[in-house]
């Protein structure tokens, strides 16, 4: 039979502490990169230590890839549930691999021909070791569907458990997938549609956009880091944690988010480049902290890295709710950088900006990412990064010796050189409240307005800094139609933009890389030229609310997503090819229900689940 090679798309689904993320992320996606090949993961987890169910997207190319996808070619399902939640993501020529001894299937109950793949998963673990052996049991099993190398598997299992847990639990996880891979290749046909064969391994990296954002603050000279854990931020603090003795930098586990911003302001007030991390919930404590530092002109990055609310919201799923409380959080107004990286390497590269440009604007810069950028891993080719570092205008030794040292002195550009503690001659009064150019508080309102001026003008300088790399365009340009989005959602609008092209419908994509200073005349300028179909995971387009605040020009078409999960490649494929072919399409919402109400604007629902 003819086989798909090389283009496969696998699930794994069972419960908290099965060992789902180990299995996919460690040994299966880091075999197939060692073979060559490209992978993007993605897990889904409820809010629980132990219990619920989890399950893990993975899916493996010969060519760069940029999002998951919703079919399934295999699914490993360690329960029931999995099978219950996931099957009909199955397409015809799938297959399922379960535990025959405590679970029975029937072909004739999926919709799709489907091959069933019965394996005594919970015999062959207890062989070597006990349950959580399964779901290595499950890889060989997978491995000999797809005729691919063992050995890889083995020497990584042996790199991951060896150096983690020594040489005993290395072996017994080979010989678990040993037992699954000879139960296949001795029990059933060779006739599994999907293929993998191994090409040559070019040493290519695969990374979380949080692992990328830490190698970004690493790289940028960071060295303070302080953080309360919040998903989906948290790994940023245990990544740094780790590196914490070999780059030389401090990492404070504090107690809450208020304390983890004034550590982070007070480092940088210090001299320090420093940075925090947090969702929106952490943020919301930190936004008093964020004025502090925007009133006393002290550089700071903040990682906001969004899930659903409000309040607690859906701890552990995604969204992209954030943005407009991101832009106004704090009290009155101030200028602050929003970016929002799209894929794991902006991620590397816009961290580097960000300490940049915190430091030369003396201003708050925030990266906003979400749960499926900064969790998800993806094939990084490369992150070599040309970018200098910039500390800004820091005061020197010799300028400071002529006395009369004015922290906030009134620039033409808005931003004044700042002392670092210790300097001789360099004192000066910071605090809260409004102040004169020695940082003496007043309450005159000739100083309030030429301070609040002198705080925008950095704004403005900034804007014209950053004008030529705030937007991208991806496409041809020439279709009448362009995509406009920010963010996450940038894979999956990419690798819709393939499925479109192979039938003949271009679209352009643009990406909103800068959301603050807000590139307004680019923007407009791009508006004249396409009708544009804005796609974002919040219920309100807030992107379409903020071009319009900024341009006076409406968006053609939304096409929306709020129900905790990603986009995928197919939800904005059916999308696009519905406002396109159908004139009376304004807005598509997207969940799991199909059409739920038909109204001038038509809200059309579907899933990944």
């Amino acid at each position: 039979m003819k086989k798909t090679v090389n283009k496969f798309s696998w699930k794994i689904g069972g419960e908290a502490g099965d060992g789902i993320l180990n299995a996919g992320l460690m040994l299966f996606a880091k075999s197939c990169l060692r073979g060559g090949l490209y992978v993007f993961a993605t897990a889904e987890y409820p809010s629980l230590i132990r219990g619920g169910h989890n399950n893990l997207d993975l899916r493996i190319e010969d060519k760069d890839i940029f999002s998951h996808v919703k079919q399934v070619d295999m699914l490993v399902a360690l329960n029931k549930e999995t099978v219950d939640k996931h099957s009909h993501k199955l397409v015809s020529g799938s297959g399922i691999i379960y535990d025959g001894d405590e679970l029975k299937l029937d072909k004739n109950q999926f919709d799709v021909d489907v091959k069933l793949y019965p394996i005594p998963l919970m015999k062959f673990a207890n062989e070597c070791g006990g349950k959580i052996m399964r779901n290595t049991v499950a890889l060989g099993g997978t491995i000999a569907l797809l005729d691919f190398d063992l050995e890889l598997m083995s020497s990584v299992i042996r790199d991951h458990f060896g150096a983690k847990k020594g040489t005993l639990v290395a072996e017994q996880n080979i010989k678990a997938a040993k037992l699954g891979y000879d139960y296949i290749k001795n029990n059933f046909p060779d006739d599994f549609a999907f293929k993998m064969e191994r090409l040559e391994n070019k040493g290519r990296m695969f990374m979380s956009g949080n692992e990328a954002i830490s190698t970004g603050a690493v790289k940028a000279g960071c060295k303070f880091f302080a953080a309360y854990p919040m998903t989906p931020a948290s790994s940023i603090l245990s990544t740094l944690a780790a590196q914490e003795k070999n780059y030389n930098i401090v990492v404070k586990h504090t107690e809450d988010e208020i304390a983890a911003i004034n550590m982070a302001i007070g480092a940088s007030f210090a001299g320090a480049r420093a940075m925090t991390a947090t969702s929106g919930g952490g943020f919301a404590l930190m936004t008093e902290g964020l004025g502090l530092a925007a009133q006393t002109e002290t550089p700071l990055v903040v990682v906001e890295a969004q899930r659903p609310g409000p309040a607690t919201g859906m701890a552990t799923h995604s969204g992209q709710g954030d943005l407009r409380f991101v832009l106004h959080a704090s009290t009155d107004e101030f200028p602050r950088i929003v970016m929002a990286p799209g894929d794991v390497e902006e991620c590397f590269h816009l961290t580097i900006d960000a300490f940049n440009l915190a430091d030369k604007y003396q201003m708050p810069v925030i990266i906003l990412t979400d749960k499926y950028l900064g969790e998800s891993y993806k094939t990084v080719d490369g992150l070599a990064s040309k970018t200098s570092i910039d500390r800004g205008d820091i005061a020197t030794e010799e300028e400071l010796s002529t006395g009369g040292y004015k922290r906030y002195k009134i620039t033409e550009s808005g931003v004044s050189p700042r002392s670092i503690p210790g300097q001789r001659n360099g004192m000066f009064v910071a605090s809260s409240y409004e102040h004169d150019e020695e940082g003496y508080e007043r309450e005159e309102e000739e100083v309030r307005i030429v301070m609040h001026d002198k705080r925008y003008r950095k704004f403005q300088h900034a804007a014209k800094e950053v004008s030529s790399r705030s937007v991208k365009i991806h496409g041809n340009g020439t279709a009448d139609f362009s995509i406009i989005s920010w963010g996450s959602p940038k894979g999956p609008i990419l690798e819709a933009m393939k499925m479109l092209e192979k039938e003949g419908i271009n679209v352009n994509y643009i990406q909103v890389v800068y959301l603050s200073p807000f590139p307004e005349a680019r923007i407009k300028e791009l508006m004249k030229k396409f009708r544009t179909i804005v796609v974002e995971n919040n219920k309100t387009s807030q992107l379409s609310g903020l071009i319009k605040e900024h341009t006076g020009l409406d968006t053609d078409y939304k096409i929306l997503k709020y129900d905790g999960r990603p986009f995928s490649p197919e939800d904005i494929y059916s999308g696009v090819k519905n406002i396109i072919l159908d004139n009376n399409v304004k807005r598509l919402v997207f969940s799991r229900e199909g059409v739920v109400e038909e109204l001038t604007e038509k809200e059309v629902q579907t899933s990944d689940d």
